[in-house]
Formats: C-alpha cells, structure tokens, sequence
C-alpha cells in the first residue's frame, strides 16, 4: 500500500470516527446511551415527550446507580435526566421537534444506525440459508435486467417458468415436501433483519428534507438570487432524494406500497398468519412484535417523511410571504455589531469582571417638540346640496339609464291620473323608458306619500329593464291618490 493511499484510507476513518454513529458507540457512556434510547424508542413510539423523555432518563440513572453499576468500568452519566438529553440534542443523537401543541424527541439516522449496529434484540447479523439465497437471488435479477442479450434474458425466463411449473405439479400431486420449521425461522430472520433497515432510511431522507429546508431559508435571507430561482432549485433537489438515493428509492418504494389499502391489508393478514404458525414459537418475545409491527414501522416512517415533507412547505411559504431583504439585512449587521462589540469588551475584560445592568433605555435628545398637532376649531360647514328642481345633465345616457327612478317624470305622470286609480294598471301603462324595475320602487314611494289603500287582489307587472330584459313582479293591489291629501 503507497503512503497516498494509506493516508487516504486513514483520513476516511478518521473522518468515519467523527460522525455521530461511531461517537455514540465508542463513547465513555456508550453501555448506557444505547440501552436508555432502545428503552425509550420503538417502532409503535417513534417519538417521546421531552418531558416524559426527561423523567425517564433520570428514573434510569437512579435505577443503575442503586444496583450498583456505577463505578471505574460501569460508567453512568453524573448529571440529570434532563442535562443528558439536553447532550444528547447537541451531539446529535436525538432530534427536538413540535409535535401538535408539544415539544418531543426523535432518534436521529445516526442514532438508528448506531442502535442497529448494536442490535439489543439478540437476533445477530450472521450468515445463513435465507441471507444467502436473498443475495444470489438480488445478484441474479440484476444480472439479468441488466442483460441486453434478448435470447439469454428469454432461456432465463423459461427456466423459471418450469421450476414454477414443478413445484406446481409436486403440489398437486401431494408429493411437495413441508419447509422445515428451522429454515422458516431463518427466513423470519431475515425478513426482520431487512425491516431494521427502515426507520434509518425513513429518517435520513426526513434530515435530507430538513436540510434542504435550512439551505432554501439561508438562500432567501441573503437575497443574491431570486426568489423563484431558490424554489425550483428546492423542488428539483426533493426529486432528487426521491430518485438518487438509497433511501429516497426506499421510501418512495414505500409511499406506492402504503398508497395500496389492498396491499397493506393482505401485508397485515401475512403477518399475523406467521405468528399463528408453529415455528414462530422458536422466536422470542421481542422478535414476535418486532414482526408483527413491520407494518406499522412502515406506515410511521412514510408518514415521519411527508411530516417533514409538510413542514418544509409550511416555512418555506412563510418566509417568502413575510422576507423582507432591508429588514433582515439590518437585522445581520445589528447582529454583527453585538457580536464584535462583545469581543472587544472580552479582549479588555475578564470572567471576573463586574458587568452593570442595564436598567433603563437611554432617551434621545431630539430637540423640541410641537406642542399642537392641529387647530381645534371644527371646519366650516360644507356647501349647500342643489336644490331638488335643478337639471343635471348627464354625459353618458346609458349611465342614466341603469340609475335611480325617474321621480320627475313619474311625479308628472301620477298628476295626470284620475282619482284614485290603481298601482298597477298605472304601471303598465307607462313607457319603456319608465318602466323599469327601479321605476315600480319609485312609484310605490310617491304611492306611499300621496296616499294608498289596500286592495283585496294581487297585481301582477312587467318590468323592463335598460337591456331589453323583462322581469315579473307580484304585490298586493294597491289604491292610491293622484294628489297628496292636505292635512287639516
């Protein structure tokens, strides 16, 4: 090996050894870490209420430190359940998110990976018949998809299609042997060996989002590029989770499985069918519910995934809605300005040094004040309306049209109408131009301030409005003086 290569293979585990999978496991605490995150989490609680997770711990500590494990090679935390996951927040152990109207915990892809490394379910990562057998069949389907060789690919098929046809006949002919109970429990094993992959690759591509969420919202906030430029940036970057990484392809896998009803039930059937067969009583507890929960872990991590997927969308459209580039660009240089005006005091201070509180804002010297804002005396009255008499003329005759009723023309009408005479009679028998909609309303007013009696029948008429349309309106009948009565 050349000194190039051995310090590349040197700078890549020392980079390795940097990530918080292997800092977790190779940690002065590592026992207690993995023990108290595989007690908390499972795949039916993917989250815990920080202060349920805080309480927790701290019951943990208390429980191990009474039994003794606490020493030179049983290490324990000193501090508080809640000083621990405050830690394990930092180093990146533990998510925190808003989780409905509380604040919970979440592991994080390393921590998954790290407890999956550790595997606490005593099932163990070793070679067997099922493992085998799903590598040389995964190998075999590559090989021959990726054949381009239509002859080969067809011979293949074929052979298939008779080892099918074979066990086919043995079944009918009832001469199929039953699979050992052994080699079954070595096929649920790896079936759960294959599901413990999930919740890593479920919250990978949910920190993938979370990521691409922070560098949309730093790109909006220094304003160098347009607004829609970030975004399509940010839609082609989601598409590529979906298509360029081993866990995007697995979850997007997922979403078509769970977006099946039929499938997830007849997944749900398969499993519970397992558990009643006997073999299944050759695993444990733990490696039962684990089975059975495959399901479920499924559905927790697609729905882990859109959750992040609809935050994202959530702050993105906020701070395009509310980003105001001058605002925050003063806000960064106030920032800037605290920041070196508290290294310039640290450089001529010390930790000792007595720092005065700041009990009152300074005031401003702005000069002189105007004492009145305004006169206090009211405005003059406004001039006087026209009287009712005067001619307006309009400019735009359909403008007039589509108005108020024509008072003075109906005014003059009723004037020439007999004692009494009947509203609706009358209506009818005014012109087009007067017989508007708006027209019946006006006459009624001038009915109303004349006088009017109510008949015993309904009177029907026919509006027509500027358009040309005709509108039917039905009322009581209705008596009414051509002449305002005087009041003796």
């Amino acid at each position: 090996m050349t000194g190039s290569r051995a310090e590349g293979a040197y700078l890549r585990a020392l980079a390795a050894f940097k990530t918080p999978t292997l800092d977790l496991l190779h940690g002065r605490y590592a026992p207690f870490v993995v023990a108290a995150l595989s007690q908390m989490f499972s795949a039916d609680r993917p989250t815990v209420a920080v202060a349920d997770a805080h309480v927790e711990v701290g019951e943990m500590l208390d429980q191990l430190r009474a039994a003794g494990y606490e020493g030179d090679d049983r290490r324990l935390p000193s501090t508080s359940g809640r000083e621990v996951c405050r830690y394990w927040v930092k180093v990146g152990w533990l998510g925190q998110q808003i989780d409905g109207d509380s604040e919970v915990y979440r592991l994080t892809a390393h921590a998954v990976r790290a407890l999956e490394i550790a595997d606490l379910t005593g099932g163990g990562s070793r070679v067997s018949n099922s493992r085998v057998r799903t590598l040389l069949e995964a190998v075999e389907r590559l090989a021959g998809d990726a054949d381009g060789d239509p002859a080969r690919r067809l011979a293949r098929l074929r052979a298939e299609r008779a080892e099918l046809d074979a066990r086919i006949v043995a079944l009918e002919d009832g001469s199929a042997d039953p699979v050992p109970d052994d080699e079954l429990l070595e096929e649920a094993e790896n079936v759960l060996h294959l599901s413990r992959g999930l919740p890593a690759d479920f919250t990978r591509v949910a920190e993938s989002i979370k990521a691409m969420q922070r560098d949309v919202i730093r790109d909006l906030r220094r304003d160098e590029r347009p607004t829609g430029e970030v975004l399509r940036e940010y839609l082609l970057r989601g598409q590529q989770v979906m298509q360029s990484t081993r866990e995007g392809q697995a979850f997007a896998g997922a979403l078509r499985l769970i977006g099946d009803p039929e499938r997830i039930d007849a997944l749900a059937d398969q499993l519970h069918g397992l558990l009643a067969r006997p073999f299944a009583q050759l695993l444990d507890v733990t490696q039962r519910t684990e089975l059975d929960m495959i399901g479920r872990r499924m559905e927790l991590g697609v729905q882990e995934v859109l959750t992040a997927q609809r935050r994202a969308s959530h702050v993105i459209a906020g701070q395009v809605r509310t980003h105001d580039p001058a605002r925050d660009r003063q806000v960064d240089e106030l920032l800037r300005d605290v920041i070196a005006g508290l290294q310039a005091w640290t450089q001529t201070r010390t930790p000792e040094t007595p720092v005065d509180p700041l009990r009152r804002l300074p005031v401003t010297s702005i000069g002189h004040l105007r004492q009145s804002l305004g006169d206090i005396r009211p405005p003059g009255a406004p001039a006087a309306l026209a009287t009712q008499g005067q001619e307006v003329e309009f400019v735009d005759a359909d403008t007039r049209a589509w108005g108020g009723p024509h008072y003075t023309e109906l005014e003059e009408y009723v004037a020439g109408l007999g004692d009494p005479f009947d509203l609706g009679e009358a209506f009818q028998a005014i012109g087009e131009g007067a017989r508007r909609p708006v027209d019946l309303l006006g006459l009624l007013e001038i009915a109303h301030r004349n006088g009017l009696s109510d008949g015993e029948g309904v009177s029907i008429v026919e509006a027509v409005r500027p358009d040309g349309t005709a509108r039917r309106f039905a009322f009581g009948s209705v008596t009414v003086q051509a002449r305002k009565e005087e009041q003796s």
